[in-house]
């Protein structure tokens, strides 16, 4: 069982990146998954998360308003669309899954990707 996350890059603050979580080994179309980050030296941080339908979907205060999270169950994958990004978003991110969107939220999750750096330049 894999997630592999793609899509982070350098950015100029105020831009937008997407980035995209690609299952493998087995479907997630019953779990909720998620995306959280972890900037040098700091702890790792709870992003965002949906539900296995899709239907709702939870975020940190920090993001709101800013990151979408979106997932698309036929292919296995689940996206997070960064706008306005900021210099304090810079980060490696990493998707999660978990059949408890609460696990992923204390990052207590069953199923944790390989990350993707994401960097905001001021």
């Amino acid at each position: 069982v894999q997630l592999q996350a793609s899509g982070g890059g350098l950015v100029q603050a105020g831009g937008s990146l997407r980035l995209s979580c690609a299952a493998s080994g087995r479907t997630f179309s019953n779990d909720a998954m998620g995306w959280f980050r972890q900037a040098p030296g700091k702890e790792r941080e709870f992003v965002a998360g949906i539900i296995r339908g899709g239907g709702s979907s939870y975020y940190a205060d920090s993001v709101k308003g800013r990151f979408t999270i979106s997932r698309d169950n036929a292919k296995n994958t689940v996206d997070l669309q960064m706008n306005s990004l900021k210099p304090e978003d810079t980060a490696v991110y990493y998707c999660a899954a978990d059949a408890k969107l609460h696990n992923i939220v204390i990052l207590n999750m069953n199923y944790l990707g390989k990350g993707t750096l994401v960097t905001v330049s001021s």
